[in-house]
């Protein structure tokens, strides 16, 4: 194994680096209250900051520097308010505003980062709560996210084949896709029946939902990357890149699963049609 500069090589950086993640995540998720809403607060800077820095060509001064003013207002209701309407308001709202004030040229990529990294911190946080559903629906999610990233990379790189949408991603293969499917909602009903035994019919179909909206976020932050001629979103976590590299099919399938918990999800039945 080739190893780098530092003694290690980049496939040793990233299940380091992985490790060291999935560490800090399971202690916040688990702590909930104000020290999640730091992890969902943080996620959201990182994706805004690279958001801009890769499409910093197609805003203004004016748009990008809205856009964080929106962002900011957006998260602190998050950790200290949490009022729903509150949250969603301001973030949707500010978003109109600037996609208004730039126009097509400057004001649609600043306004779409803008949700991209807003609604996926408030969706977390929300499902999230501060009850022990809230911790199992988060462990649920990371389960499924993590087995069909983790699967998908692995599988694809083994067994190659047909490429899945070299448009956007020259590197994904039919192969890892399928393979990190599988991984995702096995991963998600071993987890789920993990924390309560028998678990829901619809279990597996929300895992699939979930693991399939995660690969198409993948897709998309590849395609972005490719449009604006980055290798990588960022640099800050070694082996992996950027915070969007790492979190690109988290943040869409928290808010996809935030979604299906507000469509199915009652104050009488708190998950239990989840679980």
């Amino acid at each position: 194994m080739k190893l780098s500069g530092n003694g290690l090589s980049n496939l040793q950086k990233r299940i380091l680096s992985a490790i060291v993640l999935v560490v800090v995540a399971v202690i916040l998720t688990w702590a909930g209250g104000f020290g999640f809403g730091l992890l969902a607060s943080a996620i959201a800077f990182g994706v805004m900051f690279e958001w801009q820095l890769m499409s910093k060509g197609r805003m203004s001064g004016l748009t990008g520097g809205l856009s964080w003013v929106v962002l900011i207002a957006t998260l602190l209701a998050l950790l200290f308010t949490q009022h729903v309407l509150s949250m969603f308001l301001i973030l949707f709202v500010g978003a109109a505003v600037v996609a208004m004030l730039g126009g097509r040229q400057s004001g649609y990529w600043p306004a779409a980062g803008l949700v991209y990294a807003g609604f996926p911190a408030i969706a977390l946080t929300l499902l999230r709560g501060d009850t022990g559903d809230g911790f199992a629906a988060i462990l649920f999610l990371f389960a499924v996210v993590w087995a069909t990233d983790i699967f998908a990379y692995f599988n694809g790189k083994a067994l190659g084949g047909p490429k899945l949408a070299p448009r956007f991603s020259p590197n994904k293969t039919w192969s890892g896709a399928i393979g990190g499917t599988a991984a995702g909602v096995a991963a998600g009903v071993a987890c789920a029946s993990f924390i309560t035994p028998g678990g829901g019919m619809s279990l597996p179909f929300i895992a699939l939902l979930i693991s399939i909206i995660a690969q198409l976020g993948d897709l998309g932050e590849s395609w972005m990357k490719r449009k604006f001629g980055a290798k990588d979103s960022g640099t800050l976590i070694p082996g992996h890149g950027g915070v969007m590299d790492r979190v690109d099919g988290l943040v869409a399938a928290a808010a996809l699963l935030y979604v299906i918990g507000a469509i199915l999800v009652t104050p009488e039945t708190p998950y239990d049609i989840l679980f």
